[in-house]
């Protein structure tokens, strides 16, 4: 079966879909995130928050998360979340 994970205000994505999950404060990935809206490939999964993650899928699409990519990364790895990085 496929993992899945809640990627913030319960929106899921197939991590056997995604490729790398970097954090947005980054001139590359603002530029990645600029050129995947232009296109059509971004998914806004912030609900109007600060975006924090950039999850880049196979298909080329990105996934933006108001979570940290470490809160990520501990809910893909099944590790407890320290206090204070709880769901959104």
């Amino acid at each position: 079966m496929s993992d899945l994970i809640n990627v913030g205000f319960g929106n899921i994505v197939n991590m056997d879909r995604v490729i790398a999950i970097v954090s947005y404060d980054s001139a590359p990935a603002k530029r990645t995130v600029k050129n995947a809206k232009l296109q059509g490939l971004a998914i806004d999964a912030t609900h109007g928050r600060k975006a924090k993650a950039v999850i880049v899928m196979e298909n080329n699409q990105i996934v933006l998360s108001s979570l940290t990519p470490e809160t990520l990364y501990q809910r893909v790895t099944r590790q407890p979340e320290p206090p204070g990085q709880n769901e959104p």
